[in-house]
């Protein structure tokens, strides 16, 4: 799949490694892009990947002076949803981050790596193009900063140089006479592509609106502003005529295409209706409207440890050096495989076939493991990531030959139909569980958002769930 896979630890380290390998060269952050890409033949010419999620300066989200937010580069998805700056300064970011995936892909993919990916349907660029985000790259040459509104060209299409970095995302917090949400509208609840989406932010000056800002995904090559549907909004009291009228501008800025997930027409009637809903939300200031969890669901337990042993540079490939890590609480060497998924070096090389292989694409759920303490999807995690990691396989679970409550639950409660899906089920159960112990009905689901049961055996499963919280909470 790759030639040579290098394991950074800062990003200058990085930007030596893509000065001197060029076009033949990626950072590798989440990878949940890009080992679909890989695997899929879309990448070629790509010899060498460039890992930076071992560098600690470089997943920070923080506030400065001037009221200007920073993300960097290594902020996963669920890190945004999870911080309490980005849901009370930022809250259409949080709502989008929190629409991407599931909790195993938000675990993984990052804010900068959806910005990169460039695709009009990313949730994620619609907010940070709504709240006027700079972004600042860095080569050998220095950082230049520019707007994101400059930066694509395309679909796909980005103004990132070969030997260039994402190193900072910026823009300026919402201020207290601020409002905005997303809205996305997609074929299913989780796990879906946006047909559209919508960020609004309206700027309010004794109830009347005194700036807007409207931006639209995946109704064109790249994220578009409304603007004539902005403009109706300026100096309104958000009456029902004039929302009635701001939502259908918006619909006539749309240059939508017909493809799989929908027709032109429907997006532009889909952007009409989702544009005047978001508009009579933010009238109405009803907090109950707004779609987003006040405990959002994150897979990371009670507890995210997180370490940065001491890296160095290195080439798993032409060195053959070996990949060390642990695996159920167990040393393990590797002296191939480096050039493979995580989901295969566990199963072909480790030898550990209860975490399974079902779509490759990150979908299914059924190739769920815990890395360093997270729910992840191991099916686009590459193999040298492991390198001083820790890592639990289902194997894992049961304890001195003793059943996890879940696994018995399963059991008790006949929430095993084929059973392939079963492993990837119990781990994000267990993770779950050990996040939250009053969960409720709609948080389990949320929990179990990315694991897919093709027997649709979800009622015991959830119920599973229940009975082990039930039986836990009395132990």
């Amino acid at each position: 799949m790759w030639d040579e896979y290098h394991n950074v630890d800062s990003a200058d380290e990085a930007i030596s490694l893509l000065t001197r390998m060029g076009d033949q060269a990626r950072i590798v952050a989440g990878a949940t892009d890009l080992m679909l890409e890989i695997e899929r033949g879309n990448r070629k010419g790509i010899t060498t990947l460039i890992d930076i999620s071992r560098a600690a300066d470089l997943e920070q989200i923080t506030l400065d002076a001037d009221e200007i937010i920073h993300i960097g580069p290594m902020v996963t998805h669920n890190q945004c949803v999870g911080s309490k700056l980005i849901q009370e300064r930022a809250f259409p970011l949080a709502q989008a981050a929190f629409s991407v995936g599931s909790p195993q892909i938000r675990n993984r993919g990052t804010i900068a790596g959806n910005i990169i990916t460039a695709s009009p349907a990313n949730d994620t660029i619609s907010p940070l193009m709504a709240l006027d985000a700079n972004l600042t790259l860095r080569s050998k040459s220095g950082n230049r900063v520019i707007p994101m509104k400059e930066f694509y060209k395309g679909v796909r299409q980005t103004q990132l140089k070969p030997d260039e970095m994402l190193v900072d995302i910026s823009f300026p917090a919402m201020k207290t006479n601020q409002r905005g949400l997303f809205i996305k509208l997609g074929l299913r609840k989780a796990q879906a592509v946006s047909v559209i989406n919508v960020t609004i932010i309206l700027t309010m000056s004794n109830k009347l609106v005194e700036q807007a800002t409207i931006t639209l995904g995946a109704v064109a090559p790249t994220i578009i502003h409304a603007t004539k549907s902005e403009e109706a909004l300026i100096g309104s009291n958000l009456r029902e005529d004039i929302i009635v009228k701001a939502s259908q501008l918006a619909a006539q800025a749309a240059h939508p295409i017909d493809d799989i997930r929908s027709s032109l027409e429907y997006r532009r009637e889909a952007v009409k209706v989702c544009v005047e809903r978001g508009l009579t939300v933010l009238s109405q200031q009803d907090k109950q409207m707004v779609t987003f969890p006040e405990t959002p669901i994150l897979l990371w337990g009670n507890t995210v440890p997180r370490s940065y042993p001491e890296m160095y540079v290195c080439n798993f490939q032409k060195e053959n050096l070996p990949i060390m890590t642990r695996i159920n609480g167990q040393i393990f060497t590797f002296y191939k495989g480096q050039n493979k998924s995580l989901l295969r070096l566990l199963r072909e090389d480790a030898g550990l076939i209860g975490t399974k292989e079902g779509c490759t694409e990150g979908e299914c759920g059924a190739c769920t493991v815990f890395l360093d303490g997270k729910a992840v999807m191991s099916c686009l995690i590459p193999a040298p990531r492991a390198h001083h990691a820790d890592i639990v396989t289902i194997e894992g679970i049961s304890k001195d030959g003793q059943l996890h409550p879940l696994q018995q639950a399963f059991i008790t409660e006949g929430a095993v139909q084929c059973g392939y899906c079963t492993p990837g089920f119990i781990m994000a159960g267990v993770k779950l569980i050990e996040e939250r112990n009053d969960l409720s009905y709609q948080q389990i689901q949320q929990g179990l958002t990315g694991n897919l049961c093709r027997c649709t055996g979800y009622y015991k499963i959830i119920k599973a769930v229940e009975r082990t919280i039930q039986e836990m909470a009395h132990v």
